[in-house]
């Protein structure tokens, strides 16, 4: 057993037996003096001391254990984190070790905060008022403010697509022309690293270099140089859409920026109108699509999601990407599909397959519970640019559509769009959803009571069977 200082514990065990610290002291046969350091965690909580606690008290001395406390003070942590003015570790763990029991009151009044907050969330998208919503973070400003324009940028994507034409990009390899671009307009060459600091792309202004990571490839390289050249050619065009919008704060129209330039960087690699054209004419075939012009699957879908133009407008899809947690770290719509923002997103959602089938292209048709279909087509993508042993980068990304689109989709060949038994039912998350049979329920709906049958919900007692167990 490592030092371990608990004072505070052994302080509240005395407390609740209304003993003097002179009394304990003579029960577990040790000075008064070492048992007022121990409890001013000026001397470690012994072994020896933890047998005598047992033998006098008959406690289980896993009330002293450690683990407990690491366990507490990642709670507290999660609790506190966000906040001002900021809470040190330090602090964190001298209240964990002196008042557990405030610390674990701290964090049941903080849950129940969380859930408030859940509740009047969902409340205000049932009626519509998302005014009631709480202050959202700085990256939920900007994904807003990307879905209130429908993904699309028109000032970006005509700059964009001129620079592509005038620099006369080799369609499926524009690395080597914007590398010229940024080096006789802007005086700034590349530079590979050994990809070991984890930075995609770095500007080191004194030396006139884009260094970038050299665990990209071609096409990745050409969006992060493409990147830049928004940063600094566009910056009037992104200057103007950033001041426009009501960001909260420096972070938010600094994150957006960065969109921003990255929605630029795509709009460079794919032109709008040769993109719409080979698109339209391919049957979004994303494969095909990324071989063409040189670029990644998610890449691809995500400039799928932006083809918004009037008179030239491509299938107005939802773009997301999911982890296998099922966190949501990408969305972006050029239609009204509903992204919940409560209890994460549906089990049922074919999305959460992909991770199955690595690499397969999956699809699905799912209905919404106010009966509106959508026709969905996901697959994983791997990033991997560590050595040997260090974790990847594994997302399931996928496009949707409204069912009326797919036929215009490739991946619809050969299916029944109209065939009610193809159809899945979905829902937005678990605690928005009215579906009260559904066999994958976690949650029930907030604001409303659990009425489905017990012995067909995923939450049901310990013992009783499930449907899936029985």
């Amino acid at each position: 057993m490592k030092k371990a200082y608990l004072g505070g514990r052994l302080r509240q065990l005395r407390e609740a037996r209304g003993l003097t610290q002179a009394a304990l002291a003579a029960q577990l046969d040790i000075s008064p003096s070492y048992l007022n350091q121990i409890e001013r965690n000026q001397r470690p909580l012994t072994v020896q001391v933890l047998l005598k606690i047992n033998a006098a008290f008959g406690l289980d001395i896993q009330l002293f254990s450690e683990e407990g406390d690491a366990r507490l003070l990642a709670e507290l942590r999660e609790a506190v984190q966000g906040g001002e003015p900021a809470v040190g570790l330090s602090e964190l763990r001298d209240l964990v070790d002196n008042a557990p029991a405030l610390a674990r009151r701290f964090i049941a009044l903080h849950r129940r905060a969380r859930e408030a907050e859940d509740r009047a969330a969902a409340l205000a998208l049932t009626q519509g008022a998302t005014d009631a919503m709480r202050v959202p973070a700085p990256f939920e400003e900007v994904r807003d403010f990307f879905y209130d324009n429908r993904n699309f940028f028109d000032a970006l994507d005509a700059r964009a697509e001129a620079l592509a034409e005038g620099v006369g990009l080799a369609p499926g390899d524009p690395l080597p022309g914007l590398a010229a671009r940024l080096r006789d307009r802007h005086g700034v060459t590349l530079r590979k690293d050994d990809g070991e600091t984890g930075d995609l792309r770095r500007l080191d202004a004194g030396r006139r270099e884009l260094v970038l990571s050299g665990g990209l490839s071609p096409g990745q390289m050409a969006f992060q140089v493409a990147t830049q050249i928004g940063l600094i050619e566009a910056e009037d065009d992104i200057g103007d859409l950033v001041a426009g919008a009501a960001f909260s704060g420096d972070e938010a129209r600094r994150l957006a920026r960065i969109g921003l330039a990255n929605y630029f960087a795509g709009a460079v690699l794919m032109p709008y109108g040769a993109f719409w054209r080979a698109a339209e004419g391919a049957g979004y075939d994303i494969d095909w699509l990324g071989h063409r012009f040189g670029t990644g699957f998610e890449a691809t879908c995500h400039r799928l999601s932006c083809l918004q133009r009037p008179g030239a407008q491509g299938v107005p899809f939802f773009f997301l990407r999911v982890d296998r947690a099922g966190n949501i770290s990408k969305r972006q719509s050029a239609t009204d599909f509903h992204f919940s923002k409560v209890g994460g997103s549906c089990p049922l959602w074919r999305v959460h397959s992909a991770f199955d089938h690595p690499g397969e292209i999956l699809t699905q048709i799912a209905e919404m519970p106010e009966g509106r279909r959508y026709f969905w087509v996901t697959r994983t993508v791997l990033s991997r640019r560590g050595r040997y042993g260090s974790p990847g980068k594994e997302f399931a990304v996928a496009l949707g559509c409204d069912i009326a689109h797919a036929a215009r989709l490739v991946y619809s060949k050969g299916l029944d769009l109209a065939d009610p038994a193809a159809v899945t039912p979905i829902g937005a998350g678990c605690k928005v959803c009215p579906r009260e049979g559904c066999p994958q329920r976690a949650f029930p709906m907030l604001g409303r009571p659990l009425t489905v049958d017990p012995s067909r919900a995923q939450f049901a007692p310990y013992g009783q069977a499930t449907s899936q167990s029985a």
